[in-house]
């Protein structure tokens, strides 16, 4: 059972019980239902409360019933809320620790609440594309005032009870219990004092006006316009919370089921409810159960103080670990540990760090010059030059010094993890750790599982990437594993694109249009053109017959690499993050056009984002099918946390899904045709064929 039922004394005690935070699946919902009926059933009870065990009362739908029927079974949460408001008998809420989504909506419809101080109160809804579903945009605005209420439904963000208790006029909390530990007894003393008061107050038959309503919906409108962009959800909160003050409760909560299941069906909505299972479903590793036991990581060590090992470091510092610092030359050390105080201090210049927390992280970081002061760190992270004969002296050091099961990382980006492991007598503590640029901004962490990596290394890993507020995706060992390996078929598009008649600007305002942070040439720019042509030295050995635009090297011979020389595809004014486009940099490419007897083509916006989209897409089917990831929503996720892909569109995976599979397929065979473009490349990956003509998706 998910929802107990128990006496005490007069009072019916209905208590939710569905951990972690007594979601409000099928089975509670008719739990909370069937107690309804015995406790007006049993002459002596006289009040109910509603209750949550464990540590929430409600944190509102079971995200293991969504798109399930049992999601839409009756009694739906409206069934069971209009159950509660039809009780012959008071019914107290008794909200701690988590109320939210459902979960207040549930208490809104109660005859009384009364709440523990520290407890989360929000509607998150809007965080999935969705408003309210179950009265919310139409109870709170009663219960709170309509500008709080409509400030909570708009961000979503959770509010604690306490000053939520303090609104002028406010009719949420009618009491607020001394603490969490004394709630229980509160709640059955304040049920036992409101059992005989007749008529039963409900939310529902509060007045709800404003007195400035046009002007201030406007306004509203206007302030959240700017905020919301792509997403449809936060302007939709604004009306049907003015439908509360201008509309019987009634109309208003059919205005507001229309809404919600309108904004069910949109693209923007699918994204983020993807996204929400997306990130979840990241950190389960299919062949590692949850119960793993962890090792325990007390202290961390990062060989290297450049740009990457000091963002790697401020990740841990900021999670209060301590970490230790090594460099080879002292100079090299004082310049990476001058970097990160400059990152703090300007933290604490704009207010976004206080000035003892500062003192805090700084007190937790220490520095070496010798490989031997490492020794009783329980996880070392290296973030050296990405070459595989460097990576080689340092884990052939840390094997001989580290201790025993300390846990090896490597930053590497693109290099083999089992050929680093081998480089050491234990492999089974080697893993890839692969933070993006800069490390303690970017979310993502792509976590390499070698042939030997041990299951508790990799739960290990998992665990610790939580603490450091990343979102970890596994990936297998392959040239570039998920995201990198993705990258590097989107780029050869783009110099393609460039061959047949585009601009680098073109190109990037294309993508940028569609969504993306910014274009592969502004990106290029970014990261270092020459960090590409490396690879594509490297590739013109190990894959002659792959076919590449030789603009790009063109580029890198001119010595323009990017944001760091001031000049790469664009021109970069110091200090600032401009992109200018250089007159030089599209004759050199006009030139090439002219020297391979190609005539330039108008392109539209259309082809450039299909073709660039549809490279990740293909790559990604070849790594599902490899094994590479173990699924299309873990490509997802590396591309939105690492690689800027539109959130609102859900991935590059999702997009394909959304777009159609076959009609993926069919654009590919169209680009195959293209005598410019590489044939060989567009042919569908077995697995986007296999699913295009079975009317599949990768989701």
């Amino acid at each position: 059972m998910t929802a107990k039922y128990e006496v005490h004394g007069s009072v019916a005690v209905i208590t939710l019980d569905n951990p972690p935070v007594n979601g409000l699946g099928h089975a509670t919902r008719l739990g909370i239902t069937d107690g309804l009926q015995k406790a007006n059933a049993d002459a002596a009870v006289k009040s109910i409360v509603l209750a949550g065990a464990g540590k929430a009362f409600s944190g509102g739908a079971d995200i293991k019933e969504f798109g399930t029927p049992k999601a839409l079974a009756e009694p739906n949460l409206l069934s069971v809320i209009l159950a509660v408001e039809n009780s012959s008998k008071p019914v107290v809420a008794a909200v701690h620790t988590v109320c939210m989504g459902g979960g207040l909506e549930l208490a809104l419809g109660c005859h009384y609440r009364i709440a523990a101080p520290g407890t989360s109160v929000a509607l998150p809804e809007v965080k999935l594309g969705l408003i309210p579903g179950a009265g919310g945009t139409q109870r709170l605005p009663r219960a709170l005032g309509v500008e709080p209420a409509l400030n909570m439904i708009v961000s979503g963000e959770p509010v604690k009870s306490e000053l939520l208790a303090q609104i002028p006029g406010q009719n949420l909390f009618d009491r607020m219990a001394a603490s969490a530990e004394s709630l229980a007894e509160e709640a059955l003393a304040f049920a036992q004092a409101v059992a005989d008061t007749r008529p039963l107050p409900l939310v529902r038959n509060l007045p709800c006006k404003h007195r400035n309503g046009d002007a201030y919906f406007q306004f509203a409108r206007n302030m959240v316009k700017g905020m919301a962009k792509n997403f449809p959800a936060p302007l939709k909160c604004v009306d049907a919370v003015e439908a509360a003050t201008k509309k019987k409760f009634d109309e208003g909560m059919a205005f507001e089921r229309e809404i919600f299941i309108n904004l069910m069906w949109t693209p923007e909505s699918r994204a983020l409810r993807h996204i929400f299972a997306a990130e979840r479903a990241a950190s389960k590793i299919p062949d590692v159960p949850e119960d793993t036991v962890k090792r325990e990581i007390k202290s961390v060590a990062v060989i290297g103080a450049g740009t990457m090992g000091g963002g790697i470091a401020m990740n841990f510092l900021n999670a209060g670990i301590p970490v230790k610092m090594l460099e080879m030359k002292q100079e090299a050390l004082d310049k990476g540990l001058g970097i990160i105080r400059k990152n703090y201090e300007s933290q604490v210049k704009r207010g976004k760090l206080k000035q003892d927390k500062y003192d805090q992280r700084m007190a937790l970081l220490s520095t070496t010059l010798n490989y031997d002061d490492l020794k009783d760190a329980d996880l070392v992270i290296e973030a050296v030059f990405e070459e595989m004969g460097v990576k080689e002296k340092v884990f052939k050091e840390l094997d001989r010094v580290m201790k025993p099961g300390a846990i090896l990382a490597s930053n590497t980006s693109t290099l083999d993890v089992n050929k680093i492991a081998a480089f050491t007598k234990r492999p089974q503590d080697v893993v890839g750790m692969h933070f993006f640029s800069p490390a303690n901004v970017m979310k993502l962490l792509e976590v390499i599982r070698g042939e030997k990596t041990a299951k508790d290394v990799l739960a290990t890993v998992m665990a610790v990437s939580k603490k450091i507020r990343k979102t970890a995706v596994v990936s297998g060992v392959c040239d570039g594993f998920i995201g990198n390996r993705m990258i590097e078929q989107y780029g050869r598009q783009g110099g393609f694109l460039l061959d047949e008649g585009c601009t680098p600007a073109q190109v990037d305002k294309a993508m940028e249009k569609f969504g993306m942070a910014m274009g592969p040439f502004r990106m290029g720019d970014l990261a270092g053109n020459d960090i590409g042509w490396a690879i594509r030295k490297r590739r013109y050995t190990e894959k002659p017959d792959m076919k590449y635009s030789k603009t790009a090297d063109l580029l890198c011979e001119k010595g323009r690499f990017g944001q760091k020389t001031g000049a790469g595809w664009y021109d970069y004014v110091p200090g600032k993050r401009d992109a200018i486009p250089n007159a030089e940099v599209v004759k050199m490419i006009e030139d090439h056009r002219a020297a391979q007897g190609i005539t330039p083509r108008k392109i539209s916006d259309e082809e450039i984002v299909q073709r660039l989209v549809y490279a990740l897409v293909n790559e990604a089917a070849h790594i599902l099918e490899e094994g590479i990831a173990s699924r299309a929503s873990d490509i997802d996720m590396v591309y939105l946390m690492g690689y800027g892909f539109p959130i609102y569109r859900g991935g590059p995976m999702l997009y394909a899904d959304q777009v159609g599979l076959f009609n993926v397929v069919q654009s590919m065979k169209r680009f195959a045709q293209n005598p410019l473009d590489d044939a060989k490349f567009w042919q569908p990956a077995p697995l986007l064929a296999k699913l295009a003509a079975e009317g599949k998706t990768f989701n």
